[in-house]
This record gives structure tokens, C-alpha cells and sequence, in this order.
């Protein structure tokens, strides 16, 4: 994990793996900033759909855990998390190589079976 200043607040950058371990062990609310179409066309289980253009900081979901967000390739995930951080919150974190890098890691994704267009778990073989 790497840790920069941002707008006054931290920015974390994880790594697909630590996104994956604490997802699965519920430690982390994960927010995907992409569009709809690209959410419905695979994205990580367990992610909340938040999309960028429509993304206003009270609409976050607060709890104790961390906020970590994820877009394609970690340019949008970078720009909502400084919006939230320029909202108040001091802390956030996102994943610096965004979808692109989860499935790159050939970590389990939710696809669409291309067969009859239902939900389908995927994974890139590596």
C-alpha cells in the first residue's frame, strides 16, 4: 500500500490483492466510481456501484470501515477519492490499477456468459 497527501486529507493506493483479502474478510466498503453499462458488464462482487458522473461526497456510505474505491484503471477512483477528500473525510484509499489490474491479477470477477447473458464468475487465466 502506498500513501500520499491529497487535498488536504491521505490517499492510500492498494494493490488488487489487499482489496481482495480485506473485501473477503468484510473489513472495507469497495465503491465502483465506473458507469452502469461497465458495472453490469463485469465487476467485482461485493462492489457498490457509485459512477463517477452522478457522484456527489453525501452519497458515500459511512461506516468504520475504510472506503476504498475502484474504476477501470485507477484515473477515476483518484479523482472521486480527492473529492471526497475535499468534502471532510481526511482518509481514503483506492485501487491504484483499477479493474484492468484485478483481472490482470486473475482475481474472480462477476462477467456476463456470452452463451445466454447471464452473470457468470470469471477469472483471467494468468
Amino acid at each position: 500500500m502506498d500513501i500520499e497527501d491529497l487535498a488536504g486529507g491521505t490517499l492510500e493506493t492498494w494493490t488488487p490483492e489487499e482489496v481482495e483479502r480485506a473485501l473477503k474478510n468484510g473489513e472495507i466498503v469497495l465503491l465502483d466510481v465506473r458507469t452502469p453499462n461497465e458495472y453490469v458488464h463485469e465487476h467485482i462482487h461485493g462492489a457498490l456501484l457509485l459512477p463517477m458522473q452522478d457522484f456527489e461526497p453525501s452519497f458515500v456510505p459511512h461506516d468504520e470501515r475504510p472506503l476504498v474505491l475502484h474504476c477501470g484503471s485507477g484515473i477515476r477512483s483518484k479523482m472521486v477519492a480527492e473529492r471526497i477528500i475535499k468534502s471532510g473525510v481526511t482518509k481514503v484509499a483506492h485501487m491504484g490499477t483499477g479493474f484492468t489490474g484485478w483481472k490482470e491479477s486473475g482475481l474472480e470477477y462477476m462477467g456476463t456468459n456470452p452463451a445466454d447473458g447471464a452473470p457468470k464468475k470469471m477469472r483471467k487465466q494468468v
